[in-house]
């Protein structure tokens, strides 16, 4: 693949994540659908989408995936969508892509990974930009859906990692989503007294299920093929600032000094772990 390929796909991918973020946000902020609904749509979409991919690309009827990377991409989704009731489309990208990054760092300490004295600064240059940015106070986010936004950064962390080496990640992850559907299904049976649909929100759903998400996913596998591990984690730290913009622009959402600040705190100090490894790990 030539690096201006690469370069493009990269690009799209991390608009398509931050997307994510703005489709959702607007859904649930400018229309009358309930999360449950929302995620339903969004995992049934993005289902139907990468079937498609397969059954196009591999002539195949058979899927791929397993229930445990299926469980935690229901985490991922569900949690993503419930926190992003009360959070600004930066606030919720901020925190997610945070705690992907921890969950991703965390499993390499766990697996022996050392740090040396500066990605231990980095470390906690980050930990203390998540504090201050959940610090109470007025503009400080609410705390459950930080949490929730947190723990879908956590499951998202986890689904990542499960698919690392994967042969085929569409067909893996076309698998892996429709098994997510039954989970989805549920939380929409269970909070079937608020759902709400329309048109709108329906299509913000679709929209991301099957673009963002669905075909999102698929490209940044492709790309994920011709990055080195280093590159590829530093790379998705641009979706909270694209996110970031998006709101500003489509939401007129205000970026405040905390969240200014705490995005420094977190970006930097992650981006500072991970290309401090060396390029001895960028195989």
């Amino acid at each position: 693949m030539s690096i201006a390929k690469l370069i493009v796909l990269t690009s799209i991918t991390m608009i398509f994540f931050a997307g994510n973020s703005l489709l959702c946000r607007l859904a649930l902020s400018t229309t009358v659908i309930d999360a449950a609904s929302f995620t339903t749509i969004r995992i049934m979409s993005g289902a139907v989408t990468l079937l498609l991919l397969v059954f196009i690309t591999r002539r195949t009827r058979s899927i791929g995936g397993n229930w445990l990377s299926a469980i935690a991409l229901f985490g991922y989704a569900a949690g993503f969508s419930f926190a992003y009731i009360s959070l600004s489309a930066a606030t919720g990208a901020l925190i997610l892509f945070g705690a992907v990054q921890c969950t991703m760092i965390g499993y390499g300490l766990i697996k022996g990974e050392r740090m040396n004295l500066v990605q231990s600064t980095g470390v906690l240059v980050a930990v203390a930009g998540v504090v201050g940015l959940l610090f109470p106070g007025l503009s400080a986010p609410p705390i459950t859906s930080a949490l929730l936004m947190f723990g879908a950064g956590v499951s998202w962390g986890i689904y990542s990692l499960r698919g690392r080496g994967v042969m085929d990640a569409t067909w893996e992850s076309a698998g892996n989503f429709v098994r997510a559907v039954p989970f989805v299904l549920l939380v929409s049976v269970l909070s079937l007294q608020n759902a709400e649909v329309d048109l709108s929100g329906v299509g913000f759903a679709v929209a991301s299920g099957s673009l963002a998400s669905g075909l999102g996913y698929s490209i940044w596998y492709s790309a994920l093929c011709e990055l080195t591990a280093t590159r590829a984690a530093t790379v998705q730290l641009t979706v909270p600032a694209l996110a970031a913009i998006g709101g500003v622009v489509f939401l007129g959402e205000p970026v405040t000094l905390r969240l200014s600040l705490a995005s420094v705190a977190i970006l930097g100090g992650v981006a500072v772990f991970i290309l401090n490894k060396g390029l001895s790990q960028d195989a």
